[in-house]
Parts: C-alpha cells; sequence; structure tokens
C-alpha cells in the first residue's frame, strides 16, 4: 500500500485509459495523471524507502512529538487517516477508540523508542520546579555536608589530592634546576627573610605574583616555574655582593665601595624644614625634572589611611617632590609598582613608553634588584617597560628597615604611647630612633636596638649600607645635622648632580670615617647571619639546591604537597 492508499497497478490502468478517449479529455486526465504520478514519486527527506507494500514508512514529523509506532499510526498529524479499526483521528481528536499512553501527570509517552517526557498530548510544556543556587558554598545536592564527598564507595577513603598527586601519578621528579614561587616562598617568604623589595614581582614574565594584605608577596595565578623571581631575590638567588662587583668594579667591595667622589651637601630653601637633613634627594629629583631629563620620579609617600605607612608613588611635578619631603621607615616593594599602567594618568601623552626615563629612589636591596634586572634582555610583562624607564637611581643609606605594623603599633603605640598621627618626623642617627611632633618637639629618643624586634628579618643580612649599586648614594651618616652625606658612584650620577649643583650648599664630605665605620659594622652583622658563603668573585645567581643546603631548606616543597 502506497502512503496515499492507491496501488501501481491502478495508476497504470489509468493511462491507458486515457490513451482510447478524446484527445482533450486524454490530454487533461493525463496531466492529472502526470500530476498525481509526480506527487507519488515525490522523495521526502529522511523518509527510507520499502519494497514491502504491507509495510507502513512512517514520516518524521517536524514539530517536536515522539515519533509513531506502526500500531501508533492513526495518531498521525496530518488529517484524518482510515484504519483497520475503523476509525478516523486527526491532531486535535481521536475516533479509533485508542488513547495515546500518557504518565502519572497526564503526559503523554512514547509507546516506542525514548519518546518525549516533559510534554503533554497537545505539545505544552508540563511545569517545573528548579532548585535555587546556593550563595558562596558549593551547591548541597543532598542534604550532606559540603565538604564531604558523596558516592564513595563503602571503606573506600579519600584524601583531597595536593600537588605531590603529579609525583605520584607519572613518577617523574621535578628536575632541580627547575625553580618555583613555591622555593621562594618556602626559603624567603615563610622565613621571614623577605626584606619586601618587590624584586620578584617585577621579575615574573607571566605577572603571577602580587602583593598580598600582610605587604608581601604571593602568587596570584598559576607558577611557571621559569626562575625568574627566584634569581633576582637579593635574599635568595641573587648574590648581591656579585651583583656590586658588576655595577660598580673590582674594587667595589670595600669601605664606602669605589666612589667618584663624596659631599655634604643641603639645599637652602624654605621647604627643607620638612625634608629629612638637607633635603638632596628632592633637590636633585626636582632639577632633573625641570631639565627634562627625566620623566617622573618613583619614590615613597605616606598613605591616606594609615599614618606613617609608606606607599610607592610616582612624582611628576616639583610640588608632589616637595609634598612628599622625608623619610618613612617601612619598604613600598618599590620594584611591584614599577608597572606602568598603574600610572599612566600622570605620564606625558606624547611620548612612547620606550621612550620614558625615569627615577628611582630605594634602599640599597631595591637598587640591587633594579640593576641586576636592567642587566638582561627579558620580557618582564607589565613591569618591562618601567624596567627599562629608569636611568636614575638613588639609594638611601641603611642599616635595616621595618614592617609598619611591628614598629608603628606594636612598639611606638601600644609599648610607648606614641600614637603615629602625632608624629611629624623620624629619624635613625647616632644608633638612635628619634620622634618628633609636629611643632619640631622630640617625643622619644631611643637605641635603635630596642627595636629590633620590628625590624626585618632579612635585613641582618645584609652589607650594603652606602648601596653600592646606585648611581647616588645619600644619607646622614658623616655629616652634620641639616646636611646629607652624598656619594657618587657613576657617571649618570654625576650628571645628576650637575644639573642641582647650583642650587646646593656643599662642601667635602666631613666624616668619611663615620661611614667607612657604619659600613663595616653593618658588613660584620652580615657575616653573623648570613648562612651561605659571602663570596663577591662566585657566579651572580645561586641555585636554590645550593641555598636550602645552606639553610636548611626543603628542596622541591612542592612534591611534598606543599
Amino acid at each position: 500500500m502506497g502512503i496515499d492508499g492507491e496501488s501501481s497497478e491502478m495508476r497504470a490502468g489509468a493511462k491507458r485509459h486515457a490513451s482510447r478517449e478524446d484527445p482533450d479529455e486524454a490530454s487533461g486526465e493525463a496531466a492529472s495523471a502526470k500530476r498525481h504520478a509526480s506527487r507519488e514519486d515525490r522523495v521526502f527527506p529522511g523518509v527510507p524507502e520499502s519494497d514491502d507494500d504491507d509495510t507502513a514508512v512512517i514520516v518524521p514529523e517536524t514539530s517536536g512529538a515522539a515519533p509513531r509506532s506502526r500500531e501508533g499510526l492513526d495518531h498521525a498529524r496530518d488529517g484524518a487517516v482510515d484504519v483497520d479499526a475503523g476509525g478516523s483521528c486527526g491532531p486535535d481528536r481521536c475516533t479509533c477508540g485508542e488513547e495515546a499512553a500518557t504518565d502519572g501527570d497526564g503526559r503523554s509517552v512514547a509507546t516506542d523508542g525514548a519518546g518525549v517526557s516533559n510534554v503533554d498530548e497537545t505539545g505544552s510544556l508540563g511545569d517545573l520546579e528548579f532548585t535555587e543556587p546556593a550563595a558562596d558554598v558549593s551547591q548541597n545536592v543532598d542534604d550532606g555536608e559540603p565538604d564531604v564527598r558523596v558516592g564513595v564507595p563503602e571503606g573506600v577513603e579519600l584524601d583531597t589530592p595536593t600537588y605531590s598527586i603529579r609525583s605520584e601519578m607519572n613518577d617523574i621528579e621535578t628536575p632541580d634546576e627547575k625553580t618555583w614561587f613555591m622555593e621562594l616562598d618556602e626559603a624567603v617568604i615563610d622565613e621571614g627573610r623577605c626584606i619586601q623589595c618587590g624584586t620578584c614581582v617585577a621579575a615574573c614574565p607571566s605577572d603571577s605574583i602580587g602583593v598580598g594584605e600582610d605587604d608581601l608577596p604571593e602568587l596570584v595565578k598559576m607558577c611557571t616555574g621559569c626562575s625568574l623571581c627566584w634569581d633576582f631575590c637579593p635574599r635568595g638567588g641573587l648574590r648581591y655582593e656579585r651583583q656590586w662587583v658588576i655595577t660598580g668594579g673590582e674594587d667595589n667591595v670595600k669601605g664606602a665601595g669605589d666612589p667618584i667622589t663624596e659631599f655634604s651637601a643641603r639645599i637652602d630653601d624654605d621647604w627643607t624644614d620638612a625634608a629629612q637633613d638637607g633635603g638632596v634627594v628632592t633637590g636633585m629629583l626636582a632639577s632633573l625634572l625641570e631639565e627634562g631629563e627625566i620623566d617622573g620620579a618613583l619614590i615613597a609617600t605616606e598613605s591616606e589611611e594609615e599614618a606613617w605607612k609608606a606607599e610607592s608613588f610616582l612624582a611628576t611635578t616639583e610640588e608632589e617632590l616637595i609634598e612628599n619631603a622625608g623619610t618613612v621607615y617601612n619598604q613600598t616593594l618599590a620594584l611591584g609598582n614599577l608597572d606602568l599602567k598603574r600610572w599612566e594618568h600622570k605620564l606625558p601623552d606624547d611620548k612612547d613608553w620606550d621612550e620614558l626615563s625615569l627615577a628611582l629612589v630605594g634602599t640599597p636591596c631595591e637598587i640591587e634588584g633594579i640593576r641586576a634586572l636592567q642587566d638582561f634582555d627579558w620580557d618582564y610583562q607589565a613591569h618591562d617597560e618601567g624596567i627599562g624607564a629608569v636611568e636614575y637611581t638613588i639609594a638611601l643609606m641603611c642599616t635595616k628597615n621595618f614592617n609598619y605594623y611591628s614598629l608603628m603599633g606594636e612598639q611606638l603605640e601600644e609599648k610607648r604611647g606614641v600614637s603615629p598621627d602625632e608624629i611629624g618626623k623620624m629619624d635613625v642617627l647616632h644608633g638612635k630612633l628619634m620622634v618628633y611632633d609636629h611643632d619640631g618637639e622630640m617625643i622619644l629618643e631611643e637605641d635603635i636596638q630596642n627595636f629590633h624586634d620590628a625590624a626585618l628579618k632579612g635585613c641582618d643580612e645584609c652589607a650594603d649600607f652606602t648601596g653600592f649599586c646606585a648611581d647616588v648614594t645619600v644619607g646622614s651618616v658623616g655629616s652634620a645635622d641639616e646636611y646629607s652625606s652624598v656619594i657618587l658612584r657613576t657617571e649618570q650620577g654625576v650628571k645628576a648632580w650637575e644639573h642641582t649643583e647650583p642650587k646646593l650648599d656643599y662642601h667635602d664630605l666631613e666624616d668619611k670615617s663615620a661611614v667607612g665605620k657604619l659600613q663595616g659594622w653593618d658588613k660584620k652583622k652580615a657575616f653573623e647571619s648570613l648562612e651561605r658563603p659571602f663570596d663577591p668573585d662566585a657566579p651572580r645567581f645561586i641555585d636554590y639546591t645550593d641555598h636550602a643546603e645552606n639553610y636548611g631548606t626543603a628542596t622541591n616543597p612542592h612534591d611534598e604537597g606543599h
């Protein structure tokens, strides 16, 4: 039986009859038969051919309803169809006496095949219930504890896999020469030896290292194991005493280094009252800006939220420099703030970033870091342009720096009753910590050794009091009150001095022995604290395995589930 019920024999008889009748009538009937045959011979997409006239071929429906079985042909959509049962059915009514199968909710289901179970007999979608998503926790799907595994076979205990699962799965040990941030974290940060210079942040080529709320470096996305954060850390892989030699010459490890010249100097201006000692750093930076030698200077500023807490700031005007004159005694992770995108709103619009020139003011360890980074042609991602832009470096003489919260909170406010809000100036001079109020009156003078617990532990390992790697070193040791001691180490430093010289009141350094004496004391202290050999002639970078052997830290701590 064909789809519309007409046999092929009937169609052939009609054609023979038409050939014997009236031509016009025959022609009309022939055309009708042709149209009829054309309709019969039409091939429907997706309809399988059948050689069995008794086998019904079901045309797939286009409405989304489930396909009908041969026995359910009486419920086809395309009009009423005569069936052996004697009924006539259409899409909106059924007279054959048979009803489609339904589920418990009265929705039709297929009697043969998968069918559709979420619609009723008219194709309407039934009522659906949705589970409200959980907020701030994992979705609880079984009313159990959110941190308990479900579906675990009885008697099986599963631990949350750590990083060590990599070794368990492939039985491959990490090569010793592959150093990760976790090694730096293990050997330096977790051990309290971090000096908060920010070199690791600047060195990371994948921008994977950021600064945490505790002002310490932390991993913010996956570490690639490039080893650069370890290599350039002055308390990790960077042999800082070798960096002195590379930067300043073979004689740059004795006394106060190998200076070109030294002065006691000050800026003679009213604004120097708020400056540290002679205001030479601020005056030098202002002169470089005025002469167009630099487009800005990365300095320290006081936080707007916390009194006497230092933060990095890019000064681009003399007014900004004067406003931030003075010294604050905590690190700013300066090198971690060399991302020029952060300062884009302050940079000149008519210069590409590779044309910019900046000055960097920092502690000796920060200058060691930037000079080491500049020695290598490497893509430092967000900090790349900033590292390349630094053309002038000014180091501040430093024996140690402090953790802000330990110094200002525990030592001064809690133990000595000095609130940070009442402090107008601080200074470390002649082995004393001196604190002044906003009227210039001294409110505290005490031996600096009494504040040792607030100092950064890693500072004890530093032998670089006078900033051997800097273009210019500035401090108070060796000069009278209101004067700064200035050491020029490079031709670039001399150039900065020449731009500033007309504004200066200066003379030969008053007490070179005082600088050398404190430098010697600082080096002796470092020798006592360093667990590794101090060797200016050794390779610049220290392998992590060598460092771990000296300091007793774990190798490949990530393989131990760090």
